[in-house]
């Protein structure tokens, strides 16, 4: 218990970044700056700023626009997968709900979750259910995506029971409902061991994945490495993306 205690106090003292505090000490001079410049070029009295309206929006004055690359990759690697092989209908189950959004716009789609969405979309069919006990009989899914899902099952991140076995049990379930030439879209991280990030993700060595994928055929892997989509695996941690079908 001690040694978890002060591994718990270091961790707090890491959060705590100097530098993005003193960056954002900046952020407000260059704030008050052109607040106050602003006023002085306002010509009529009216066009004056009024404090009690004011909403600074400190950092978004970048040179570039800043993107998270896994989901920006991912979702548009799997996008693209899906649409080139345009089935009748598609499940997913738990990715990121900007993907599914997007894809029910050009296909129907049926998104499964332990959380229901906070905002209904008209093209988006939702039921709430489990990755470790999908509603659907034995191969019978031809289309099925899960993003990013996988590796935190049994972790207890999302109010989920804790498990050691979790993520064998959830990619089990995956391929227990492909159809025959159906196809499943999913990503994980993958790295040289399998490894636990407790209590946020777990990672795969990639030939221990492939066993648990067995059941299907991978066709198509990417990964997403650093700010980069990559064919080939790098040799550290990095996001495996896999189109797999059972034949």
């Amino acid at each position: 218990m001690t040694r978890e205690f002060v591994w718990m106090i270091r961790h707090i003292k890491r959060s705590f970044k100097y530098k993005k505090w003193l960056s954002s000490m900046k952020d407000w001079y260059r704030f008050w700056t052109s607040y106050y410049t602003y006023n002085k070029l306002a010509v009529a009295k009216t066009d004056c700023l009024s404090i009690r309206d004011l909403q600074p929006c400190l950092g978004d004055d970048t040179a570039e626009t800043a993107i998270e690359p896994v989901y920006f990759y991912q979702d548009t690697w799997a996008f693209e997968q899906i649409i080139k092989v345009s089935p009748a209908r598609h499940i997913d189950v738990g990715s990121h709900h900007k993907f599914v959004a997007f894809l029910s716009k050009v296909l129907p789609v049926l998104m499964i979750d332990i959380r229901p969405l906070s905002l209904p979309l008209e093209t988006l069919e939702f039921k709430k259910g489990s990755i470790l006990n999908l509603p659907f009989p034995d191969k019978s899914i031809a289309s099925l995506s899960s993003l990013c899902v996988a590796e935190h099952i049994g972790l207890g991140r999302y109010g989920d029971s804790l498990d050691p076995l979790g993520s064998e049990k959830a990619i089990a379930e995956l391929c227990r409902v492909i159809s025959h030439n159906g196809n499943l879209y999913i990503s994980v991280p993958i790295d040289n061991n399998n490894r636990i990030f407790f209590n946020a993700q777990r990672a795969f060595k990639e030939e221990y994945l492939e066993g648990l994928l067995s059941p299907l055929k991978i066709i198509d892997r990417k990964y997403i490495y650093k700010n980069s989509l990559l064919n080939n695996k790098p040799d550290e941690f990095s996001i495996g993306l896999y189109h797999a079908v059972r034949e």
